[in-house]
């Protein structure tokens, strides 16, 4: 609008209304740079990111079915693939037999137990026997000698022939005979008896404190039973988490080892963002801070909400593979970054999905409560 240069007090009046209102202005923008954007931190370096779940089968075996392919939704406990089993089923079938076979043979040792119990009885009685037999030797041979001494006595005045005095000799070292065997039969009995109550102490010894369940064969085959089962089931890979599978690799006919990566699931609705935040950035930035973020899928008009659960522990580029180094002299310093986690709310993650790697805006509000 031109100027009336006739009129020198409207153009002062103008001048000074002009200048009003950049001051209007200037104080504006100073306090809302000082109540608000010193207030809030942002950055459009940040990205969704995840816990994802690799998903791998436990035990070695041919892939005979896949239920699922990239991008499609599971829950947990949903079959994802399926091994062939023949052989885990056979392994099964064997340690079914082996803790059969395990409580047969504590049933037999109980039962031998008992049987050497009778035995070590058995052989007590025949030392009871083996004294009897040596009791009566022992009068056998008391008879005998006081035959010998008559007729010893009795040859000199010739009643008696030397045929008699030598038979009544012969008796008389046969019931010797008799008593020593009967000694010895009493020595054999109670080695017999010591034998067997050994035996019995060293079956007692197999299973004292223990029943057929607790015996340590029993437990152990029941132990391998239990790892074959788990095994079987094994070869039905269920999905750990709920989420979108992702990175399928694996066809069917495929024969995978224990802990070979199958594929992968994103759990979508625990999702959160690495806003990478500048050095300068991150002087008054704490954990429990309130934080509002936008992503270029779904624009402006939806906005998240979440908090800032973590700082990490170095930038980018000190965790490198190859960290930068310039040793040339020819230094120049380089702002750098540092991520800060930002967990989302679930129910607002559930109404706008998002994906792993997508771009988005954090602003983190420094001065509000935690």
């Amino acid at each position: 609008m031109p100027v009336d240069r006739s009129n020198p007090g409207k153009r002062k009046r103008l001048l000074l209304i002009f200048a009003a209102v950049l001051v209007v202005i200037a104080a504006a923008y100073f306090l809302y740079d000082m109540l608000v954007l010193s207030k809030r931190v942002s950055t459009d370096n940040a990205y969704v990111a995840a816990e994802t779940a690799q998903v791998m089968p436990l035990v070695a075996g041919q892939v005979i079915d896949v239920a699922v392919s990239d991008t499609q939704t599971v829950r947990r406990g949903q079959v994802l693939m399926r091994l062939d089993d023949a052989d885990l089923q056979i392994a099964v079938a064997q340690a079914e037999a082996e803790l059969a076979g395990a409580e047969r043979r504590y049933a037999q040792t109980a039962a031998t137990g008992d049987a050497l119990a009778a035995q070590a009885n058995a052989r007590g009685a025949d030392i009871g026997s083996a004294r009897a037999q040596l009791a009566l030797a022992q009068g056998n041979l008391e008879r005998a000698q006081i035959d010998y001494r008559r007729r010893e006595q009795l040859i000199s005045a010739g009643a008696v022939s030397g045929d008699e005095v030598t038979a009544a000799a012969n008796a008389l070292r046969t019931a010797q005979a008799n008593v020593a065997i009967a000694r010895a039969g009493i020595a054999q009995a109670t080695a017999t008896r010591a034998s067997a109550l050994e035996d019995r102490a060293a079956n007692i010894a197999l299973t004292r404190g223990t029943t057929q369940a607790t015996a340590p064969e029993v437990l152990a085959a029941r132990a391998k039973l239990r790892q074959a089962k788990l095994d079987l089931s094994r070869a039905v890979v269920r999905a750990p988490i709920d989420g979108v599978v992702a990175q399928r690799n694996v066809q069917i006919g495929q024969r995978l080892a224990p802990g070979t990566a199958a594929m992968a699931i994103v759990p979508v609705d625990k999702l959160y963002v690495d806003a990478n935040y500048k050095e300068g950035q991150l002087q008054n930035v704490r954990v429990g801070q309130r934080a509002t973020l936008t992503s270029d899928l779904h624009g402006d008009d939806v906005v998240y909400h979440g908090r800032v659960v973590g700082l990490a522990g170095g930038t980018g580029s000190s965790s490198a593979l190859i960290p930068a180094q310039n040793a040339t002299g020819n230094w120049i310093k380089v702002v750098q970054r540092l991520p800060v986690r930002i967990a989302l709310d679930p129910r607002e993650l559930r109404a706008h999905p998002l994906r792993v790697g997508l771009s988005m805006e954090a602003e983190i509000d420094i001065g509000g409560d935690r």
